[in-house]
């Protein structure tokens, strides 16, 4: 089997505006194991549909499940504040103590 290259692993959502499902065509590992997961615990909101060898994995999923995140980029000033709080309180929020 052909491994494939990280460029060459793509991930597809195929979806409209109705109540019907996403299908998702993936060969991201971390997502499959994920939609796995998901398949697993809840069949009723996703389903793997097939395997094709180097295609990928195909699942079918609920649109409710699935959220496509738009970020816009932080200020310079927002930067600076999150570094300055970071460096005072440390990853978990927690104040350094010394």
């Amino acid at each position: 089997m052909y491994r494939l290259t990280k460029r060459e692993r793509e991930t597809e959502i195929w979806y409209n505006q109705t109540n019907d499902p996403m299908q998702i065509r993936t060969n991201d590992p971390k997502l499959i194991r994920k939609l796995t997961a998901l398949s697993e615990e809840f069949p009723e909101l996703c389903q793997l549909d097939k395997v094709e060898e180097n295609c990928g994995y195909f699942f079918i999923v609920d649109k409710k499940r699935i959220s496509i995140h738009v970020t816009r980029p932080y200020s310079e000033e927002r930067r600076r504040k999150q570094s300055e709080w970071a460096k005072e309180y440390g990853m978990k929020g927690n104040r350094h103590q010394g």
